[in-house]
C-alpha cells in the first residue's frame, strides 16, 4: 500500500467512527504485512486522547506504535533496534509541524472535545462543520506520513542487507 493508498484507508476507517490510534496502527501494520488484532485492540484505550482526557492525540500513539513494531523487541533476549528512535522522532517532528495550526499535538487541541460530554460528542460526529474535520485532515496526512517514512526505513533496511551481505 502506498502512502497516498494509506491516506485514504485511514480516512475510511476514522469516519467509520474507528479511533484514530487504532487507524494508524491497522494501516502501518497492514503496509508492514503484520497481522496482529490484539494490538489494534490494545490501542483502543487511547482515543480521545488516551481514554477520552483530551491528551496526546492518538493518531501520534498508533504511528510510534507501528515503528515500535518494525524496530523494538517482545523479550528481553531479543535486540532493539536503535533507529526506533530516530524513526519516531521524525514521526513526531512531522505531527508537531501538521498540528501547530490547531494548537498542539492534544486530542483536546485538535478536536476540542470533552469526551465525557454526550452532546459534545454527538456534534463532533453529527455536526459537518464539526472538527472532525481537523481530525479527519490529521489522520489521513499522519498515515500519509507514516507510510513515507516506512518506505524510506525500508529502503534504509534494504541498503544495510545488500552491505551486511557485501562484507561477508
Amino acid at each position: 500500500m502506498r502512502p497516498d493508498e494509506m491516506r485514504e484507508r485511514a480516512i475510511e476507517l476514522f469516519k467509520q467512527r474507528m479511533h484514530c490510534s487504532q487507524v494508524l496502527a491497522m494501516v502501518g501494520l497492514e503496509k508492514l504485512g503484520v497481522n496482529d488484532p490484539s494490538v489494534i485492540k490494545a490501542l483502543g484505550s487511547f482515543g480521545g486522547g488516551i481514554g477520552g482526557t483530551g491528551h496526546i492525540c492518538g493518531a501520534l500513539v498508533g504511528a510510534a506504535s507501528v515503528i515500535g513494531t518494525l524496530y523494538s523487541r517482545s523479550s528481553l533476549e531479543e535486540k532493539e533496534n536503535p533507529r526506533i528512535w530516530a524513526a519516531t522522532k521524525t514521526v513526531m517532528r512531522r505531527f508537531e509541524e501538521l498540528t501547530a495550526q490547531y494548537g498542539g499535538i492534544d486530542c483536546g487541541q485538535i478536536a476540542r472535545v470533552d469526551w465525557m460530554d454526550r452532546d459534545q460528542v454527538k456534534d463532533f460526529y453529527g455536526n459537518p462543520d464539526s472538527r472532525r474535520q481537523h481530525c479527519i485532515t490529521v489522520v489521513g496526512e499522519t498515515a500519509r506520513t507514516l507510510g513515507e517514512l516506512l518506505e524510506q526505513e525500508a529502503d534504509w533496511l534494504a541498503a544495510k542487507q545488500t552491505e551486511q551481505k557485501q562484507d561477508k
